[in-house]
């Protein structure tokens, strides 16, 4: 691997039209701080295995330069809880720069970087108490097996940020195969820019689908493959009981990976209509309306892109988000219940166990893991044991052994996820310049589906204090 001055960025998105973005700088911090450094994603991203991390925090700062990179900020638009907003762009983040690896393109992203023009009234900064749940929420979701964006590198630092209340500024690399986004195609689109909507379309096939090169309807392929990725992408999180919190249509990832992490949370207590964003009052991106604000999604995006894609195939793409969806829910839910044999009702059996759940409070994730156990005691009423005969008949039709099953239920259902309660822990001690919680969650999230009685304290329920906790779009 080369030095890091000369980090060999590839910069595709650099070379689109000016109209895309606004290249330009960051701002440095006077004093920072090196929080932490993610070994396991520098090695992917080919980095060399004797990076002293203290020298990559003085590029990433802007202390140091590399010589390839074209940092930029990025130009879009988006639906924002519902309604059009012309131009958003990265307000606080700037592209330093693409890096070709063994997994393909991947973007090198900074966010807390200061004032770019699309800032508004912002600062363009970021938090400590943000950047910690973003770092701490991609490793989880990466673990647990959910497209994510993740974070190479955290800087903090003594630059008072105000929010409610006056922060710290902190900086970290957030890596993603790309940040385009649904809003890219509105911002042309809907700017009267449409001339640059097929350039675009261009860019993404070529560096992300070039098998639809030569195809004979190439951006109408392009669009089912963004729309199928999405539905799955949703499947996921419901699955795992994931809220994003903040699914405007700038924040949706064209590869359907998870990114702007802002008031997320994972179910404790399964409640379908849980609303993480204390900022969402009509309850837009409640949990339970996950599902079909994807396909509103992908239907703004298709007005973006009408111009370009086979109108009757696009609605039979739309029309097919629903049973792409419940497919990928299915089988997940098939492997959490140990099921490998495909039988018509089966989701009809998750459903009637959702509902008893429901009722009884009961804990998503924990449930779902003590289900594995022969000797779990889940199901003390009337109810739950008739939903236990049902689900020990339909194991009947296993071809499956015992042990199988259990071992496919251990390795589909999480032991640990990233609970409110737990970032918000690891979050105050931080601010206080004691890491010792975050770094120890850090190390439980990269191993969710294995027993570990020195971490048994992190798969606990939350205790009652952590459910007053607010999390809402400051940052």
């Amino acid at each position: 691997m080369q030095d890091l001055e000369s980090l060999n960025f590839s910069n595709q998105f650099a070379d689109l039209p000016e109209d895309f973005f606004h290249k330009q700088e960051w701002t440095p911090f006077d004093n920072p701080k090196l929080i932490h450094f993610n070994e396991e994603l520098a090695e992917l991203l080919g980095f060399s295995k004797n990076l002293n991390p203290e020298d990559l925090m003085l590029y990433i700062n802007g202390n140091k330069a590399f010589k390839n990179s074209t940092p930029l900020a990025m130009a879009y638009a988006g639906h924002q809880f519902g309604s059009w907003v012309p131009q958003l762009g990265d307000g606080r983040g700037i592209l330093l720069g693409q890096i070709q690896t063994k997994h393909g393109l991947m973007d090198l992203h900074i966010k807390g970087a200061g004032k770019t023009p699309y800032s508004r009234f912002g600062d363009g900064r970021a938090v400590l108490r943000s950047t910690i749940r973003e770092y701490l929420c991609g490793e989880a979701m990466h673990h647990l097996g959910i497209p994510s964006s993740r974070s190479l590198i955290m800087i903090g630092s003594d630059e008072p940020v105000f929010r409610e209340t006056t922060e710290f500024g902190a900086m970290m690399v957030r890596v993603a195969k790309t940040h385009i986004r649904f809003g890219h195609f509105e911002y042309f689109m809907h700017n009267k820019k449409s001339e640059f909507v097929p350039i675009l379309l261009d860019h993404v096939i070529d560096n992300y689908f070039p098998k639809l090169k030569n195809a004979s309807d190439s951006y109408t392929d392009l669009f089912e493959e963004i729309v199928n990725v999405t539905a799955r992408l949703i499947a996921k999180w419901q699955a795992f009981g994931f809220a994003h919190g903040v699914m405007n249509t700038d924040n949706m990832s064209i590869l359907g990976e998870t990114f702007d992490f802002g008031p997320f949370g994972f179910l404790d207590d399964y409640d379908p209509g849980f609303i993480c964003n204390h900022s969402d009052h009509q309850g837009r991106y409640a949990f339970n309306n996950q599902p079909s604000i994807g396909l509103w999604n992908c239907h703004a995006l298709a007005a973006a892109l009408k111009d370009h894609i086979e109108i009757e195939r696009t609605k039979e793409i739309i029309n097919a988000y629903e049973k792409v969806f419940y497919e990928e829910l299915t089988n997940i839910f098939r492997k959490k219940l140990g099921l490998s044999e495909i039988k018509p009702n089966d989701l009809k059996l998750v459903e009637e166990l959702l509902t008893w759940m429901k009722k009884n409070k009961k804990d998503y994730t924990n449930t779902f893991r003590e289900l594995s156990k022969e000797d779990n005691d889940l199901f003390e009423d009337q109810e739950g044991k008739l939903w236990l005969e049902k689900y020990q008949e339909r194991l009947k039709d296993e071809k499956n052994t015992p042990e199988n099953r259990k071992q496919i239920m251990e390795q589909s259902n999480p032991k640990f996820i990233l609970r409110n309660y737990l970032a918000q822990e690891a979050i105050q001690d931080a601010e206080n310049s004691d890491f010792s919680k975050l770094y120890n969650l850090i190390e439980v999230l990269k191993k969710p589906y294995e027993e570990n009685v020195n971490f048994e304290d992190y798969a606990k329920v939350p205790p009652d204090w952590s459910k007053k906790l607010e999390i809402s779009c400051s940052s």
